[in-house]
């Protein structure tokens, strides 16, 4: 080798030592030419995350004359052109090798019909869906196979900004891929307004099929669930998301007790901390949630929570913001008990809350069918609104959502009516018959949509 070439190549090894110290501390493995490698630690886990497949049916493209009557008399064609298959395609993670269970994303298996799995060795399975998310975005599948490998959970509220991490998965469709880079930020939410999100960022390589795959890091262990990317141009820029392995954990739990998570609350609203707000409640820090409402009869009125206490902790971890909060409550089991460390009046006390059942459900029929929907919450935004049914949640595909529906909408009136809670919107709506207009508020706007029995496409 030229005396040049390897004075160069000295100078880069101490480039790289003085930028990542931490390879210093856990160098990685050798091979037999003495190259630094990952391999041994992939030879190890990516035997547990597969390929998944599904296969679904979706609303085929309108015709315009599908919606003249006549046309439709005259050629005796169906109202509506009939669905047509789909196909599509992402990872999963196997958990549990023994049960044969895998963790992947709610958006890759959503209104699959048939789910097929295969695995690193070519096996193919179809697997049984045993619970599914959206709001978290998660989802629990089994097959029944023998000599399967489990990626064991690591712990994601240990990772720091700079950690390296590995993403294996299944981008757009060309078989298992590996990719690697570091934590680029830690609890980012915002993707979805209504969503449980505290994601993991990383700049690993993380495109279309890669959902639902594996985030790991350097010693072999599950601390993310590849979710979503920032793809502007349609591929990776360097901007990806993973559900930490924590909160995937609490919902796996649920999914393998009820098949579903059921969410608790405590009955509050509240909102991060401002620099205004830190002065005002004399607060060291900024971090934590400061309670604006307590609703009468919840659990946070009989654990004694009142406006302006600030939540900094929860079971003794630190709590970064309301979207933390939430997050937290959310995901713990029904009829647990929390501890929450609270700030009032510059004191510092624990009060303990018991998670109550959440106040909204999923309609199964009707025009409200796949619609969730819940007693309103004043909220900012919505000045002068006295009650109405708050939707949480709409299915895609539904009625609702082919009307224009969305989580967060509030539904003041059914037809001329106006409702003054879940339950009476509930009870107009099923009354209405096949069709009806709601008068709906959307932050400062005020909407008319017609929820019809069968919307029409196009």
């Amino acid at each position: 080798m030229p005396r040049d070439l390897r004075l160069g190549l000295a100078g880069l090894l101490v480039v790289l030592a003085a930028a990542f110290p931490a390879a210093a501390q856990a160098p990685l493995p050798t091979d037999e030419r003495g190259l630094p490698t990952l391999a041994p630690v992939l030879d190890r886990v990516t035997p547990a995350v597969v390929n998944i497949s599904v296969v679904s049916r979706g609303a085929a493209e309108g015709n315009p004359l599908y919606r003249d009557p006549f046309f439709r008399r005259f050629f005796d064609l169906p109202g509506r052109p009939p669905p047509r298959r789909r196909m599509s395609a992402g990872s999963g993670v196997i958990v549990d090798a023994e049960a044969g269970l895998i963790l992947t994303n709610h958006h890759v298996i959503e209104g699959g019909e048939r789910i097929v799995v295969t695995l690193a060795d070519r096996r193919r399975f179809t697997a049984e869906r045993i619970g599914s998310d959206p709001a978290t975005d998660l989802a629990l599948l089994r097959i029944e196979a023998d000599g399967l490998t489990a990626l064991p959970f690591g712990d994601s509220d240990t990772l720091k900004v700079g950690d390296f991490v590995v993403a294996i998965g299944n981008p757009f469709g060309l078989g298992q891929t590996v990719t690697s880079g570091i934590v680029s930020a830690l609890g980012r939410s915002g993707l979805k307004p209504d969503g449980y999100e505290d994601f993991i960022q990383t700049d690993a390589s993380i495109n279309p099929g890669n959902s639902g795959g594996a985030l790991v890091t350097l010693d072999g262990r599950l601390i993310g669930i590849n979710t979503a990317i920032v793809a502007p141009a349609g591929g990776n820029v360097g901007i990806g998301f993973a559900v930490p392995s924590e909160m995937a954990r609490a919902v796996m739990a649920q999914f393998i007790e009820h098949g579903e998570v059921r969410r608790g609350r405590l009955g509050v609203l509240v909102q991060d901390l401002t620099p205004d707000l830190v002065e005002a409640l004399e607060v060291a820090s900024p971090a934590g949630a400061v309670v604006t409402q307590v609703e009468p009869g919840s659990s946070a009125e009989a654990a004694g929570l009142r406006p302006g206490d600030v939540v900094v902790g929860v079971d003794g971890r630190p709590v970064e913001g309301a979207s933390d909060l939430r997050n937290r409550v959310g995901l713990a089991p029904l009829g647990s008990a929390l501890a929450l460390d609270v700030l009032r009046d510059g004191e510092r006390i624990v009060v303990s809350a018991v998670i109550g059942a959440s106040n909204h459900r999923e309609e199964t029929d009707g025009l409200l069918a796949g619609v969730a929907l819940r007693d309103f919450l004043p909220r900012q935004g919505l000045s002068g609104v006295a009650g109405g049914a708050e939707v949480v949640a709409v299915e895609p595909d539904s009625a609702a959502a082919h009307s224009g529906l969305e989580p967060g909408d509030l539904i003041v009136a059914v037809g001329r009516r106006s409702v003054a809670e879940a339950d009476e919107a509930r009870r107009a709506v099923a009354a209405a018959g096949d069709a009806v207009a709601l008068t709906v508020r959307r932050g400062p706007l005020q909407l008319l949509l017609v929820l019809q029995d069968r919307p029409s496409t196009g």
